[in-house]
């Protein structure tokens, strides 16, 4: 990306939210390329960056492991490697192994299943491979302290056994010499030492010439004199050749490792800035967790819709402070390119530019965004700012000169991939002159489809955008009762500067006040005037919207309360009126048994009776039974308790009995030979045959 000025990112405080990700890096790869920081243009890339970021938060959310424990500088080791006839240490071929082990980690992690998941962090290995055979060689001849082994070479291993045997042949001789001169009285209070490598007896200085041997030297007090005794010398060179022979094997072992091994070189190059670009992606993924950053909607084309976006610094700042941080909602796009913000000093103008610069930058350099998922954010490829006094004193330019050198490169360079900034436009000449200018310049900008952000006081330029195609207002609410601002960007209209209302709550003089109304043009002030009035009007109207829609969400609230309840009911209805269907068949089951029975035994007495006339007349009496003398069941009792039946006519009103059911309603509505009972909530059609018209029987019995 373009900027202007050079310092243009340092004015958004693009290097602070650097140096916090740097402090999220633990490998000197990752601290570099996050100090470094580009910003692209291209969006497969930014796309690529972001997502990786995206699906390394979803892994520290979900509380997963990941490989990433591999954090030493290696690279100069690497670039040794592959210069011929270098030799690698012990020490540096381990913390090669430590790489190699961290990166078979990462491959084994990338399964199938999580290839799908964390497909933009997983394409960092499509074009690598883990080769098992480097760390295999480098444990064929180091063991975990980083030590040759014995087995390395048969040279190595015939070297070693020669230098235990004398290296034992040479301590049982020393402890004869150590034993014998102890006895004598010459030995010093610490018995033995080394001097260069040779085993050396220490003795007292005054007894030095009665011991045979090499004198190495006397301890700083000169009272210990240091001496290889006689009969050990011959057994000291031999084990210090052999020490030299085993250092210069091990020496043509290691030289022989590197040699084989330096041909994956590059390829534990590529391993290693893999362990470098996964830390960098942790880092940008623990700083996104830190500023609340979202992945919102990329597009290609110049188009920003943001939607509660934050300043990443004002945001960890009150954070840290526990402060609200209000957001910022606003909208740039091919009908409204540029925003004109209006409002009272230090109501958030400048703020709520730098806001959207700085998430830009964010956006375009791969890192997560403080804004609701749902935004969308394009791609620019210049980015212009203009903020603060930019007075030269190198070249003798004036704040309105240097002024002018800005926005003549803003007009000269802008086009449709252009997104600046402006900080009241206009500002340090001759209000009317100056006002003039600024229109001229806001045209041209607007006529080569920039977009951006321009804060002023100037009212002809809050009259302009009204106006002006692809220009609009925007201003920063302000609480005149208590004098203070309210950060709430509102977009469509313009602001007042409140001078008057700030000036009478700080308590300047009222007559001072009046003469400054009084030098103000009519309708200057008028206007100033009104747009105080009805951004006040605006505030009680959003108020009221507010409370509105608490309403109405408490209103859905219990609305959908009611409908549970409802719905409860009518599954108790319909159960109690299912319980009592089937209680019903269950009885006119038992009765048909019973009937059966009696029938049976009817036929029975038939066949055996002399007298027929007898059993004709109890089969009379079993078929028909008056109604009254069939068992009542218990809720027809229970009813018939609470109500009494009437001999009357059915009317609308009518209290009624269901003679199936024995439910009792109120007939609602008469329909020819049916009625409309409201049985509970439930509204029943019924034929006005079955129906018995009742009245409740009170307390005390009594009607």
């Amino acid at each position: 990306m373009r900027l202007y000025p050079e310092s243009a990112a340092a004015q958004l405080e693009f290097d602070k939210v650097k140096a916090l990700l740097e402090n999220h890096c633990k490998t000197v790869y990752a601290k570099e390329k996050a100090l470094q920081l580009r910003i692209h243009t291209k969006k497969e890339f930014i796309a690529r960056e972001l997502q990786q970021s995206h699906e390394y938060k979803l892994i520290l959310q979900q509380a997963q492991y990941f490989p990433g424990d591999f954090t030493q500088n290696i690279s100069k080791d690497l670039r040794l490697l592959a210069i011929p006839g270098a030799l690698l240490t012990g020490e540096q071929w381990l913390q090669i192994l430590k790489l190699l082990e961290n990166t078979q980690q990462v491959f084994r992690w990338f399964d199938a299943e999580r290839r799908q998941a964390f497909p933009a962090m997983a394409s960092l290995l499509d074009n690598s491979y883990y080769e098992k055979t480097i760390a295999e060689s480098i444990k064929e001849v180091l063991d975990e302290q980083g030590n040759v082994l014995d087995n390395a070479s048969p040279e190595l291993q015939k070297i070693r056994m020669n230098l235990f045997r004398k290296r034992n042949e040479l301590r049982r001789m020393f402890e004869k010499v150590i034993s014998k001169l102890t006895k004598a009285g010459y030995t010093a209070d610490i018995d033995e030492s080394f001097s260069n490598g040779r085993r050396v007896v220490a003795v007292f200085s005054e007894h030095k010439r009665q011991v045979k041997g090499i004198l190495h030297g006397e301890s700083d007090s000169r009272k210990t004199a240091f001496i290889e005794p006689e009969e050990t010398i011959e057994l000291n060179n031999q084990v210090f050749a052999l020490e030299h022979d085993e250092s210069r094997e091990v020496q043509r072992i290691l030289r022989e490792l590197t040699a084989r091994l330096s041909v994956y070189a590059p390829l534990l190059s590529q391993y290693f800035t893999l362990a470098g670009e996964f830390d960098f992606i942790r880092a940008k993924a623990k700083l996104a967790m830190d500023m609340n950053g979202q992945l919102p909607e990329l597009s290609d084309k110049a188009h920003i819709h943001l939607i509660d976006a934050y300043h990443p610094l004002l945001y960890l700042y009150n954070k840290a402070t526990q402060k609200k941080t209000i957001p910022v909602t606003l909208t740039l796009d091919e009908q409204h390119r540029i925003l004109v913000i209006s409002g009272p000093n230090a109501g958030g103008k400048t703020v709520t530019m730098k806001t959207l610069g700085l998430n830009q930058l964010l956006l375009q350099s791969g890192l997560l965004v403080p804004v609701s998922p749902l935004s969308q954010m394009g791609i620019f490829k210049q980015l212009f700012i203009h903020i603060g006094d930019t007075q030269n004193l190198e070249f003798e330019l004036s704040t309105y000169s240097s002024h002018l050198l800005h926005m003549k490169y803003f007009m000269e360079t802008a086009n449709g991939k252009t997104l600046f900034f402006i900080d009241e436009l206009g500002s340090g000449s001759d209000p009317n002159l100056g006002g003039a200018f600024a229109e001229v310049i806001m045209e041209e900008l607007a006529r080569k489809h920039a977009f951006g952000i321009v804060t002023t006081h100037y009212l002809n330029l809050k009259v302009m955008a009204n106006h002006t195609n692809g220009i609009l207002n925007g201003a920063m609410q302000f609480d005149e009762v208590n004098l203070q601002p309210m950060y709430k960007l509102v977009v469509g209209k313009p602001g007042s500067s409140y001078t008057f209302s700030i000036a009478e709550r700080i308590g300047l003089p009222k007559h001072l006040i009046n003469r400054a109304r009084k030098l103000v043009e009519d309708d200057h002030f008028k206007l100033d005037k009104l747009l105080n009035r009805t951004e006040q009007d605006l505030q009680q109207l959003d108020t009221e919207k507010k409370q509105l829609h608490k309403l109405i969400r408490e209103n859905e609230k219990l609305k959908k309360e009611m409908e549970t309840v409802m719905d409860k009911e009518r599954h108790r209805q319909q159960v109690e009126l299912l319980k009592n269907q089937n209680r019903i068949a269950e009885e006119r089951i038992a009765y048909l048994k019973d009937m059966e029975r009696k029938l049976k035994q009817i036929v029975l007495d038939w066949k055996k009776a002399e007298n027929k006339e007898e059993v004709v007349k109890n089969l009379q009496n079993l078929l028909f039974k008056r109604k009254d003398e069939i068992v009542v069941n218990k809720l027809a009792k229970k009813v018939d308790q609470k109500y009494k039946e009437l001999n009357q006519h059915i009317t609308v009103g009518s209290l009624v009995k269901l003679r199936k059911n024995y439910q009792v309603g109120e007939v609602k509505e008469i329909r020819g030979k049916r009625a409309i009972v409201q049985i509970g909530i439930i509204p029943m059609n019924v034929d006005l045959a079955d129906l018995v018209p009742v009245e409740k029987v009170q307390e005390n019995g009594k009607n």
